[in-house]
């Protein structure tokens, strides 16, 4: 039988055989450049394995050491040729390959869930069941307080803009509106979405910015992937690229797991697909209700009906009372995260325990009298560096390591655009990078934390108004 190897390039296999990864890092690429650039076509299959699967940021040096020996040979004359010994080019143990792949994802290796970085990726690394890896991209568009009226509009521009990740939930009331404009792409592709009434140069805005958010971050190498196909034939693909995140309002979470079961899967009836996500709302019901439906998720997730679950404005006493019940930590933690309040107790504890971190929609943040200082100097980077305010949010964000879910309505041009603005693309739109906020700007955002509550920032994102206490409550200091 002719061997695989005969029909593929060295390179080719090397892509074909690695492990699954979320995201083609630098230093990967960088180790297989240097098996190529050193091996070439004589450095094997195993040999580039053992390179590529290193631990991230090392070169294993006896490796790369046995694969320049054999360069050297086979370029020696047959003289020297015959004086080599095999005992002299060490053996690739494949069982420490194996292990070094094993240990190699986001799931085992230790690292913190949270990353500063001033030019992050589209998407960040969320865990799964049994340790596998999903990728969620890095800015969402939020459904949150959006008038049901004007939510087919809004997820449509969004989904031109190159957004591809929505935050849903049973609070909202707009899931039958949202679900109707996700199926319509998901079946059709981008020609499905009925913008026929959207002004000309807001379409051009709209396409320019998912061009720049699909390439943006990838480099060169991949720079000419190209999007899915429209129509049936794509569909597969585009889901994939597609990230659904369901939350459970207080009132859908119960101590009875099989109603838990029959009412995310109905959610997902409704939507016509699967969740990538499901998260509690909010830890503000009692300690059986939640447990109960926290664990119910895990079930689901793996049963596989759902791939990861999440939490909603839980601090560090709601986290902490799932790990003293003996449950799995989440794969994220939504809140109300800002310059004005970092939670930095909630996220030391995430980012400590791979929770990654998400920040809910900041519409009430520039109408707030307290935060007007503040807010002065968030406008004076945005006017600096030619960005809107929210899109200054959106960078800080970011670059702090968390993923975000702006919102806006769509009643307006400036709304409209500014949900291409908003998005991931938007905020990278500056060809010189101009827009990443530097050391300097960071330093600024973070010294306006007050630890401004939700009491006193008056947003009702998964309670009502019964809930609040006063100016100094927080969901997250519920438990």
């Amino acid at each position: 039988m002719t061997s695989l190897c005969g029909f593929f390039s060295p390179a080719l296999l090397l892509f074909l055989f690695i492990p699954t990864i979320t995201s083609l890092s630098a230093p990967l690429l960088n180790r297989r450049n240097a098996v190529l650039a050193i091996g070439g076509a004589t450095a094997n299959f195993a040999d580039k394995i053992r390179l590529a699967n290193a631990e991230e940021g090392k070169i294993d040096m006896e490796a790369l050491n046995a694969i320049r020996f054999k360069k050297e040979a086979a370029n020696a004359n047959p003289v020297t040729k015959n004086t080599i010994k095999p005992t002299d080019v060490e053996k690739v143990d494949m069982s420490k390959i194996n292990a070094i792949r094993s240990s190699n994802t986001f799931a085992t290796r230790n690292l913190k869930s949270v990353i500063p970085i001033s030019d992050p990726s589209p998407n960040l690394s969320i865990t799964g069941s049994k340790g596998t890896v999903l990728k969620m991209p890095r800015v969402g568009y939020s459904l949150y307080k959006t008038p049901a009226e004007e939510v087919v509009r809004g997820t449509s521009l969004a989904l031109r803009a190159g957004v591809k990740h929505f935050d849903v939930g049973g609070l909202y009331d707009t899931n039958d509106e949202v679900a109707k404009t996700l199926r319509q792409y998901l079946n059709i592709g981008i020609t499905g979405l009925d913008l026929s009434s959207e002004n000309l140069e807001l379409l051009k805005f709209l396409d320019a910015t998912r061009d720049i958010g699909e390439q943006h971050g990838f480099g060169s190498s991949l720079s000419s992937i190209s999007s899915p196909i429209d129509g049936s034939a794509g569909r597969s693909t585009r889901r994939s690229k597609v990230f659904i995140h369901y939350k459970l309002s207080n009132s859908q979470q119960s101590t009875d797991s099989l109603t838990v079961k029959r009412i995310v899967k109905k959610a997902m009836n409704d939507f016509g697909t699967y969740f990538d996500m499901v998260s509690l709302h909010s830890p503000l019901t009692s300690p059986t209700k939640r447990l109960t439906t926290y664990a119910t998720l895990l079930e689901l997730r793996n049963t596989g009906f759902i791939k990861s679950v999440g939490v909603c404005n839980y601090g560090v006493g709601a986290l902490k009372e799932l790990q003293s019940n003996n449950l799995e930590l989440p794969s994220l933690n939504q809140l109300e995260l800002s310059p004005f309040n970092t939670h930095s107790d909630i996220i030391e504890f995430c980012s400590d325990n791979k929770i990654v971190l998400s920040c809910a929609a900041w519409s009430k943040l520039s109408s707030t009298q307290p935060l007007e200082k503040g807010w002065d100097s968030i406008v004076k980077i945005a006017n600096a560096k030619g960005m809107t305010k929210a899109q200054v949010l959106v960078r800080w964000a970011i670059q702090k390591g968390y993923a975000c879910v702006p919102r806006s309505a769509t009643m307006s041009a400036l709304e409209r655009k500014s949900i291409a603005e908003n998005s991931y693309g938007g905020v990278n739109t500056a060809p010189d990078g101009s827009f990443v906020l530097t050391d300097q700007e960071m330093q600024k955002l973070d010294s306006l934390n007050l630890d401004f509550k939700a009491g006193a920032l008056k947003r009702r994102d998964g309670w009502n108004d019964s809930d609040v206490t006063g100016t100094k409550w927080d969901p997250t200091n519920f438990v």
